[in-house]
């Protein structure tokens, strides 16, 4: 559901979260405005852990970085009520 284009950015709401796509971008990366007003960033990257497992990792930021991702299939953003921080997790 695109609401409009303007400079080539289209906004999508979802569930009460203003999305921004950029025109010609793949790579949909998810922001969420939490309840205190601050937007973050969702962005994801591959760890290894201590067994040598290698394992995807969801975190927020405050700006855009190039390891920004949108939010995969099956999981729901979390936010602390009292400090409005936020998480990742499987819905």
């Amino acid at each position: 559901m695109l609401t409009g284009l303007t400079n080539k950015i289209a906004q999508a709401y979802v569930r009460g979260t203003l999305l921004m796509v950029r025109e010609g971008e793949s790579n949909m990366a998810y922001q969420h405005t939490n309840s205190k007003g601050v937007t973050y960033y969702l962005n994801s990257k591959e760890v290894t852990l201590r067994g040598g497992k290698v394992q995807r990792i969801y975190y927020f930021s405050k700006d855009e970085r190039p390891e920004a991702t949108d939010l995969p299939a099956g999981f729901v953003v979390n936010e602390n009520p009292r400090n409005g921080f936020l998480t990742v997790k499987r819905g």
